[in-house]
């Protein structure tokens, strides 16, 4: 059932018309609140002061930073990777691979996406061959078959959809081939590589199955990627980032919903690629302020310099919890109406997720537990 939200539209005192444009010269520092993300009905308040001016900030809704380069141990198993943030609905581990794996991986427990931060190879699984590279999104529908074997040392990103699945999400007016083509989708091939791996049957081969966080190995004794042909709509697809082309408004810097990926469930994936930055006088050109009181914010920069973010580099995750008011670091804020320079030059994995997140053994490891103070400033 669709719903009909309780509000009449009012304006009070100083604001803009328009959102994050045409600021008060008294208030120009926006902050929205809205409903269901930035598709519901909001509000647009404006401040004297930047809302992230804290001089202290205690509790769990503090925002978190983890240098997840400082994961240094290669596993060849994914499931041995250090998990890094979790609830019932997605499960992200950060895993790095330097050699090739010796068992075969298989979750039960949902669809798995890879992002490749680092490296190169090859990937083999039951619908054949597909090479890696970084900036890659690999998409495993759950119950594939599969390995890795990194030409060059491997960091990867892995983003399960407990208990469910990824799909694309609605784009709406400008149509199913805007952001990209799902023709830029490549999927695995039974070529030659592939052909050549069937070969290696000199031992037994081990499937390790996870189930319910569980890891069950079944032994073969014959190289179990022996498939010699397939046909069907579900398969593995792999998309670079370089190859998203994302919407953009030279007049309104558009919500980070705009660049939305993937869906599942109870979360989102978006992708922040190269853009114009907005060229109107009175358009705003960074991020703006928000409490998001419906979804936890994850942000993993892959590539880059993040504007809108002081001292992150890449490699590192941000995680902004449910029901506090973030937006640009203070350094961002002299750069609030004019860039100096025409495009920004990042890309970044945002995962927005329905459910509140737990912490995982990973990133309590790495945080760094002053990222909170770095918030704090008043006007630039």
């Amino acid at each position: 059932m669709s719903r009909k939200w309780i509000y009449a539209s009012r304006h009070e005192g100083l604001a803009s018309r328009q959102a994050h444009a045409d600021f008060p010269a008294e208030g120009p520092y926006e902050r929205e609140m809205s409903k269901e993300g930035f598709f519901g009905p909001a509000a647009f308040l404006h401040h004297k002061h930047p809302p992230t001016g804290w001089v202290n900030f205690e509790g769990d809704l503090r925002p978190r930073a983890f240098d997840l380069n400082l994961l240094n141990k290669a596993e060849t198993s994914p499931w041995a990777a250090p998990r890094v943030l979790y609830n019932n609905s997605v499960d992200m581990r950060f895993w790095k691979l330097a050699s090739p794996m010796t068992t075969l991986a298989r979750n039960g427990d949902g669809d798995q996406l890879l992002f490749i931060h680092q490296g190169e190879g090859a990937l083999y699984c039951d619908f054949g061959h597909l090479a890696y590279e970084a900036g890659d999104y690999i998409v495993l529908p759950r119950g594939t078959m599969w390995r890795l074997s990194p030409s060059a040392p491997t960091a990867v990103l892995m983003v399960e959809a407990t208990n469910t699945h990824y799909t694309l999400p609605d784009k709406g007016l400008v149509g199913p081939h805007a952001i990209f083509d799902p023709a830029m989708f490549d999927v695995p091939a039974i070529d030659e590589a592939f052909k050549a791996q069937q070969a290696d049957e000199d031992h037994e081969w081990v499937v390790e199955v996870k189930k319910r966080n569980a890891v069950s190995r079944i032994t073969y004794p014959f190289n179990p990627l022996d498939a010699v042909g397939w046909h069907g709509e579900l398969h593995p697809v792999r998309l670079n980032v370089r190859h998203i082309r994302p919407l953009m408004s030279h007049r309104y810097h558009l919500p980070p919903s705009a660049h939305t990926t993937f869906l599942s469930d109870r979360f989102v994936i978006c992708t922040f690629a190269p853009r114009p930055f907005e060229t109107d006088p009175g358009a705003l050109k960074v991020p703006f302020f928000h409490n998001n009181d419906d979804f936890d914010e994850v942000l993993f920069y892959h590539a880059g310099d993040f504007f809108s973010r002081d001292n992150i580099d890449a490699g590192m995750m941000t995680f902004h919890p449910t029901g506090f008011t973030h937006g640009p670091h203070p350094k961002a804020l002299k750069n609030m109406m004019t860039q100096s320079k025409p495009a920004t030059d990042e890309y970044a994995v945002m995962i927005d997720t329905r459910d509140p997140l737990e912490i995982g053994e990973g990133a309590s490891q790495v945080e760094n537990i002053d990222y909170v103070n770095s918030w704090k400033g008043t006007q630039a």
